[in-house]
C-alpha cells in the first residue's frame, strides 16, 4: 500500500525586488501563491497528520522502514491532495525570506528570523485524526527529521540601531506544495483575513477571523514543528526563587517590607503571604538550578537581576557580594552553553528608593533606573545579549500604586496609578537608549521589555462587544506597548475615556518612546489572567487564556514584530508535588497554540520560556500554588530541586522542536473482513401500535350534500380480515430510513416494564409483542439483521418494572429469577425472527451497588445457559452482554502512580462485569485488594460479595462475544488537585486535555482511545469476538457541528481498522450511536424537525464507509465476498420439525399414490362389466 508522502524542504530559487519585498512575497510567487501564503497557513481536513491527505498502508506501519517520518513534496491526487506545512527554506533568496532590517543585525539564530506557512487544506469530510502525545502526552518514536536536535548556540550578529526597533518587515513564508482548497468560500475568507498583516492597529479584526475558521479542523492538535532555531527556555525572579534576603549585603526591597508586615489583630482580614525570605534559596544554591537548565536541555535561562542586592540603597556605592553572585551565575551559564536573558527589574524595587522618593510615583526614578542598568550593563553586558527592562509594568503601577494590592501597597487610586506608569514607560526608554547608544555597537545584545496580558473574548459577536474587547487589550497590554511599538502614545480609547487622569507625553518624549525595542517580549499565563487583570478593564466581556488569538492580534495590531514569549505557564495546587497532570496539559495547550500560530497565521514568534524552572513564592499566593518544572520541598533544609512530570515533558518536546508528526498517528488504507457488521443503535424505538384505518370494519356512508362528513352506519360491519405488520406504519417508516444508511445490522432494546407490566406472565402485553416480532421480521425481510437487547438500564425505575423497582431492583433476589421467565418469553416470541441477543445493553457501574452488581451476572449468566440449552440449537442464534467501556489513561505517562490509577479505574469500571464472565469467573483482584485496603482504614465499609464455586462455573463463559459500548477517553491522576473531581473512594482526580477536542457537551474526542482499549480486551481475555456496539458522539442541532460528528465516525472506525489489521484484534463489528434526534437528541444520524425525519452530512460519510467496506486504497487486495442468502422466519416451523415433515410428506405420497391406483383399478373394473 502507499505510505503517507511528508514534506520536502522547498528552496527558493529567484531574487526579487523592494515592490515584492513590501508585498510580503517572494517575487518568484505568482499572485496567488502569495495570497494562498498569506493566509498564514490552513487546516488540515484530510486524513494523514502529515497534511498530505494519504493514509498510511498497515504495510508500511509494521514495517517501520521509509515511512511517514520523511518530508516529500504533497502532490494533487485525483484532485484530493493537501498542500502541507513548508519546512524552511533550504536556500534563502536573496532579497527573499529575512527582512531588510533583520538581515543586518537580527541576533536571532538562523531559521527562526522568517516564519514559513502553507495551506494544510483538504477535501471535505477526510479529517486529521487526533493523536496521543506521548500517551497522552507526546508521540514516542523517531522524529521527523534525523538526529535530535542539538543546543542552540547564540551568536551575536551586527546590531541594529533605534530605526529597527520595534517591528520588522512581515516574515518571509516559503511557497506552499501543491495545494487543494476544499471549501472555496471559507478558504478564502481565511485568506482574506491574512491580507491585512503589516499595517499597525489591525487588531480588532482577530475575534471575526477566528470565529470564521474552520470546524473542527481549526481546533484539531496540530503534529508539526517548529522553525529551526526556535529558542527554547525557562525562567525565574530572584525575589522569587533567591530568598538569602539578608545575605551577601543585600538591601531590603519593597517585597521584603510588604511581606514583613505585622500581624492583624483578631478578627481582622488575613495577612498578606508568607514572603521570599528563602524561598527556594537560589543564592545559595546557584549551580543546582544551573544543573536543572542542563537536564532540560534549554537553549536560554530568563532570569531577573535584584536590584536591591546590586545597589542596597537604590543607588551607588555597588554591592560587591552581589556582583560576583551575578557573575558566576553567568559564568556557568556560559560555560553551559545556555543564553542569559536578564530582567533588570523584576517588581523588587529597593526600599530605600520607595522611602525617598516615593517610588514610581517620583519623575526622579527614570533617571536612577537608568544608572542601575548602566551598572548592569558595564558589568554583565559582555554575557548577555538579551536584555529585558523590566517585567509587567501594568501589576506594577495599576496594583503597587493604584489598588495597592501589591508592594509597595500603595493606595492611590486610578490618577497614581497611570502616573506610575508614565514614569515606567520614560525609565525603559531612558535605557533602551543607553544601551543603544553606549554598549550596542560593542556588545551587540537586544533590549526589550516583559509585557504581560490577557486575553478577551465578546460575550456576543455584535460590533459593540468587539469594540469593549479591543479596549480591554488596549488598557492592559496597549497601555504600554502602543507608545513602544507604534506612535510613543497611549491608545485613543484610554485617551478618549480617561482624559483627566491620564498623563501626556509631549512630542519630543514620543519620539524619545517609539521604537524603544528590539522585539516584542509577551509574558501570558497565571500572574495576570483572572488573578491581577482588574474587572473593569473586562468591560463586560469574558476573559479566555487563548494565547494563539493574543499572538495575532499582536501581530495585527503592533506592524508584525518579532515575539519572544518571555513568560507562559499555568499553576497547580501547592499540596501537588511531582506528578503535575493539569499543569502538563496547560503547558500543552500553550506550545501548541504558539505551533498554530507560527504555522497557521504567519506569526513571527522566535522563542518560548516556560515560566518557572523551579516552584518559588508566588507573589500575592505566597505558596498556595506551584509554578515550577522541578519540585522544591519548602520545609527541607537543603531544597533539592527534584523533577515534575512536567520535566520530561517539556525536555521531549526540546528534544523533538515540537510534535512531529509519526507514521503511528495517520490514518491506514484496508477494509473489514466479509460479514463485518456495519450497525446503527436505537436505545428504543419508536413504537406506534396505532392500526391503519383500513382495518376499521365499520361501513361509512358520505353525505355529499350536507355535512360533507363520513356518517358511521350503526349496525352494519365489514367483514375483518387479519392484521398484517403492513398495517403499523411507523414500522415502514423507520426501515426505509434504515435502508438509506446501507446498515447490515440495527440495535435496539425490548422495554421489560412494557412487555410485562407486573413483572411476571400473569400480564403480557400482546399488541406490543406483535409491533416487536412485526418490526424483526420487516428488518429480515431488507437484510438487516436485528440486534436485540433484553434490558438496557433507563432512569425511571432502570427500565424495571414497576413490581420489581419497588422491592430491591436488582438487589433482590427475586429479579434474577423475573429476568429469567421474562427472557424464556422474548426468546420464544421473538426468537424466530432474531439472532443476535443482548442480555443486559450497557449496565452503569457507577450506579450499581455490588450486591446488584453480583444478582446482575447471576441474571446474565442463566438467561445465557437458558437460550443455550433451550433454544440455541432450535434459533441458531448468539448473545452475550454489552459492557460500557471508556478508555482510561493515566495523566501522567511517564508517572507509576498515575498508571497504578489508570489500571485500578478500568479494572472497577470494566472488569468488575467482564472479569467474572469473560475471565475466571470470579472479580478482579485488583477490586478487591483495594476495598480491603480501604476498609482497614474505616474510612468505608464496602462489601464485595463472594461467588461459590458452583455460581463461578456458571457466569464463566457465559458469552458468545465481547460487545462493549465506547464513547471517550478519561485521564485519570494521583495527586489531587481539584476537589470537584476527585473521587475520595478510588482516590483518582479526573483530568482534562485543554487541547482535546470536544463536543458542545464536553464530552472528549478522542479516537486512538478505542484503540487502546480494543488491544486491551484482547490482551485480558483473548482473542474473544468483539462488537463495538455503540459509539456516537452530540453536536448542538446545528449543521455546521455536524462535522464533528463526520471527524468522529471517519476517525473512531480508522482506530477500529488499526486494531482489527496492525493489532489482530478479533472485531466483528462497529455500531454508530444514533438512529435519529427524535430518541436520542443531538446524537442522531438523522435530524428531527416538523415531524420530518431529515440526514445529516455523518450519515452519508458513514455510507460511504460502510459501502467500501472501510478505507481501501490503491493497493488494497480486493476481498470478494458471498452474498449473504436472506434468512426467512416463517421457515423456522419447518427446518425444526423436519422428521415430522418428512413423515407427513410420506403419508401424503403414500395416499396419492393408493388414490391413484384405487382410481386406475376402478376404471379397469368398469370398462370389464362393460
Amino acid at each position: 500500500m502507499t505510505r503517507v508522502p511528508m514534506i520536502q524542504k522547498k528552496a527558493l530559487e529567484k531574487s526579487g525586488d523592494e515592490s515584492d519585498l513590501r508585498r510580503g512575497r517572494c517575487p518568484t510567487d505568482s499572485p496567488t501563491a502569495a495570497l494562498q501564503r498569506g493566509t498564514g497557513g490552513g487546516y488540515a481536513q484530510p486524513p494523514g497528520g502529515d497534511g498530505s491527505g494519504r493514509r498510511i498502508s498497515p504495510r508500511a506501519l509494521l514495517k517501520g522502514g521509509k515511512g511517514a517520518g520523511q518530508r516529500r513534496e504533497s502532490r494533487f491526487r485525483g484532485g484530493t491532495g493537501v498542500a502541507a506545512r513548508c519546512g524552511p527554506p533550504v536556500e534563502r533568496a536573496k532579497g527573499c525570506g529575512t527582512p531588510p532590517a533583520a538581515r543586518n543585525r537580527d541576533l536571532r539564530p538562523e531559521g527562526a528570523v522568517g516564519v514559513h506557512t502553507c495551506s494544510l487544506r483538504g477535501r471535505e469530510g477526510s479529517p486529521l485524526p487526533e493523536e496521543p502525545l506521548f500517551s497522552p502526552l507526546l508521540p514516542a518514536g523517531p522524529v521527523s527529521r534525523p538526529g535530535s536536535r542539538p543546543r542552540r548556540q547564540l551568536s551575536p550578529v551586527e546590531p541594529a540601531g533605534k530605526d529597527a526597533g520595534g517591528s520588522s518587515e512581515p516574515p518571509s513564508r516559503s511557497p506552499a506544495g501543491s495545494m487543494a482548497l476544499a471549501v472555496l468560500p471559507l478558504s478564502l475568507l481565511l485568506l482574506l483575513g491574512r491580507l491585512g498583516l503589516g499595517a499597525p492597529g489591525q487588531g480588532v479584526g482577530t475575534w471575526s477571523r477566528f470565529a470564521r475558521l474552520p470546524y473542527p479542523q481549526d481546533q484539531l492538535f496540530l503534529h508539526d514543528t517548529f522553525p529551526d532555531g526556535f529558542l527554547w527556555g525557562a525562567g525565574s525572579a530572584a525575589y522569587q526563587t533567591e530568598g538569602g534576603w539578608r545575605q551577601g549585603g543585600k538591601g531590603a526591597s519593597v517585597w521584603d517590607t510588604f511581606a514583613h508586615r505585622p500581624a492583624t489583630p483578631p478578627g481582622a482580614a488575613p495577612p498578606g503571604p508568607v514572603g521570599g525570605d528563602v524561598a527556594s534559596d537560589s543564592y545559595n544554591n546557584l549551580f543546582r538550578d544551573v544543573e536543572g537548565l542542563r537536564r532540560l536541555g534549554v537553549s536560554h535561562y530568563r532570569f531577573s537581576l535584584s536590584w536591591a542586592r546590586l545597589l542596597p540603597n537604590g543607588t551607588a556605592p555597588p554591592n560587591p557580594a552581589g556582583l560576583a553572585h551575578y557573575g558566576r551565575l553567568l559564568a556557568r551559564l556560559r560555560e553551559m552553553g545556555v543564553e542569559p536573558v536578564v530582567t533588570l527589574y523584576h517588581w523588587d524595587l529597593p526600599q530605600a528608593l520607595q522611602d525617598a522618593f516615593g517610588g514610581w510615583a517620583s519623575p526622579v526614578l527614570p533617571q536612577l533606573f537608568r544608572d542601575y542598568a548602566e551598572l548592569c550593563f558595564r558589568h554583565f553586558g559582555g554575557q548577555v545579549r538579551y536584555w529585558l527592562t523590566m517585567d509587567n509594568p501594568y501589576v506594577v503601577a495599576w496594583h503597587g500604586y493604584g489598588t495597592g494590592r501589591l508592594p509597595p501597597g500603595v493606595r492611590g487610586g486610578p490618577r497614581l496609578g497611570y502616573l506610575a506608569a508614565h514614569h515606567l514607560l520614560q525609565a525603559h526608554a531612558k535605557v533602551w537608549h543607553l544601551y543603544n547608544d553606549h554598549f550596542r555597537p560593542a556588545q551587540r545584545g537586544r533590549v526589550s521589555i516583559a509585557l504581560s496580558s490577557h486575553w478577551i473574548k465578546p460575550q456576543r459577536m455584535t460590533e459593540k462587544n468587539i469594540k469593549e474587547c479591543q479596549k480591554s487589550l488596549d488598557f492592559v497590554l496597549g497601555w504600554f506597548a502602543k507608545p513602544i511599538f507604534i506612535d510613543g502614545d497611549y491608545p485613543e480609547s484610554m485617551r478618549s475615556n480617561l482624559s483627566s487622569l491620564l498623563p501626556e507625553f509631549s512630542e519630543a518624549e514620543k519620539k524619545y518612546i517609539k521604537g524603544t525595542a528590539d522585539f516584542f517580549g509577551l509574558s501570558f499565563g497565571a500572574t495576570l489572567s483572572f488573578q491581577l487583570l482588574d474587572s473593569h478593564m473586562k468591560f463586560q466581556q469574558l476573559e479566555s487564556i487563548s494565547l494563539r488569538q493574543l499572538l495575532y492580534w499582536i501581530n495585527s495590531e503592533y506592524n508584525n514584530p518579532q515575539i519572544f514569549i518571555v513568560e507562559n505557564s499555568w499553576f497547580v495546587s501547592g499540596t501537588t508535588k511531582r506528578d503535575d497532570a493539569k499543569y502538563i496539559y496547560y503547558l500543552k495547550k500553550f506550545i501548541m497554540e504558539t505551533l498554530k500560530a507560527i504555522r497557521y497565521d504567519g506569526v513571527n514568534v522566535f522563542g518560548y520560556t516556560v515560566w518557572s524552572l523551579l516552584d518559588g513564592f508566588e507573589w500575592h499566593r505566597g505558596y498556595s500554588i506551584r509554578r515550577g518544572l522541578f519540585y522544591v520541598d519548602f520545609q527541607s533544609h537543603d531544597k533539592k530541586l527534584m523533577p515534575k512530570s512536567s520535566v520530561l515533558f517539556y525536555e521531549k518536546v526540546i528534544e523533538k522542536n515540537g510534535f512531529p508528526p509519526l507514521p503511528e498517528n495517520q490514518p491506514i488504507e484496508g477494509i473489514f473482513p466479509c460479514g463485518f457488521a456495519w450497525g446503527i443503535v436505537d436505545n428504543y424505538i419508536q413504537v406506534d401500535t396505532t392500526p391503519a384505518q383500513f382495518l376499521d370494519s365499520s361501513v361509512y356512508v358520505w353525505d355529499v350534500h350536507q355535512t360533507k362528513k363520513l356518517i358511521k352506519v350503526d349496525g352494519v360491519y365489514a367483514l375483518k380480515r387479519k392484521r398484517h405488520c403492513v398495517d403499523f406504519a411507523a414500522i415502514r417508516l423507520q426501515i426505509s430510513l434504515l435502508q438509506e444508511m446501507h446498515v447490515t445490522h440495527f440495535h435496539f432494546s425490548l422495554k421489560w416494564s412494557l412487555i410485562l407490566p407486573l413483572g411476571n406472565l400473569s400480564l403480557i402485553n400482546h399488541t406490543l409483542v406483535h409491533y416487536y416480532q412485526c418490526f424483526a421480521s420487516e428488518l429480515l425481510r431488507v437484510n438487516i439483521t436485528p440486534v436485540v437487547a433484553l434490558w438496557q438500564p433507563m432512569i425511571e425505575n432502570q427500565e424495571l418494572p414497576v413490581s420489581l423497582a419497588k422491592y430491591g431492583a436488582w438487589e433482590n433476589t427475586e429479579t434474577v429469577q423475573a429476568f429469567v421467565e421474562y427472557a424464556r418469553f422474548c426468546f420464544t416470541s421473538l426468537g424466530d425472527h432474531v439472532k443476535f441477543w443482548i442480555t443486559m445493553n450497557e449496565p452503569s457501574v457507577k450506579n450499581l451497588t455490588y450486591t446488584a452488581g453480583h444478582n446482575l451476572l447471576k441474571a446474565h449468566a442463566k438467561v445465557w445457559h437458558l437460550y443455550d440449552k433451550e433454544f440455541r440449537r432450535s434459533q441458531k442464534g448468539k448473545i452475550s452482554i454489552a459492557l460500557q467501556a471508556d478508555w482510561v489513561e493515566p495523566a501522567c505517562p511517564f508517572s507509576r502512580n498515575d498508571q497504578e490509577v489508570a489500571d485500578r479505574i478500568l479494572e472497577f469500571d470494566v472488569g468488575w462485569l467482564a472479569e467474572p464472565i469473560f475471565g475466571n469467573g470470579d472479580y478482579p483482584e485488583v477490586m478487591r485488594a483495594w476495598l480491603h485496603r480501604i476498609n482497614s482504614v474505616d474510612l468505608y465499609n464496602f462489601h464485595l460479595p463472594y461467588f461459590s464455586e458452583d455460581e463461578k462455573k456458571l457466569i464463566q463463559g457465559s458469552f458468545d462475544f465481547f460487545a462493549l459500548s465506547h464513547y471517550t477517553t478519561t485521564l485519570v491522576g494521583s495527586e489531587k488537585e481539584d476537589a470537584v473531581k476527585y473521587d475520595h473512594y478510588l482516590e483518582v482526580q479526573m483530568i482534562n486535555d485543554i487541547t482535546w477536542l470536544h463536543s458542545p457537551s464536553r464530552v472528549a474526542v478522542v479516537p486512538w482511545g478505542l484503540r487502546k482499549l480494543l488491544k486491551w480486551v484482547k490482551s485480558k481475555y483473548g482473542g474473544v469476538p468483539v462488537y463495538v456496539m455503540a459509539n456516537g458522539i452530540d453536536d448542538d442541532q446545528n449543521m455546521v457541528h455536524d462535522k464533528l460528528r463526520v471527524y468522529y465516525i471517519q476517525n473512531y472506525i480508522n482506530e477500529a481498522l488499526k486494531a482489527y489489521i496492525l493489532d489482530n484484534v478479533n472485531l466483528q463489528g462497529y455500531f454508530v450511536y444514533s438512529f435519529n434526534d427524535k430518541t436520542a437528541p443531538k446524537y442522531g444520524l438523522y435530524s428531527y424537525v416538523a415531524n420530518q425525519y431529515e440526514p445529516k452530512p455523518s450519515l452519508k460519510h458513514y455510507r460511504e464507509i460502510i459501502d467500501n467496506n472501510g478505507f481501501p486504497g490503491p493497493e488494497t487486495p480486493e476481498l470478494l465476498c458471498p452474498e449473504e442468502v436472506a434468512s426467512c422466519p416463517k421457515c423456522h416451523f419447518f427446518r425444526t420439525r423436519k422428521s415430522f415433515l418428512a413423515f407427513i410428506s410420506f403419508l401424503f405420497v403414500a395416499f396419492i399414490v393408493t388414490i391413484f391406483f384405487i382410481t386406475y383399478y376402478s376404471k379397469r373394473v368398469e370398462r370389464r362389466y362393460k
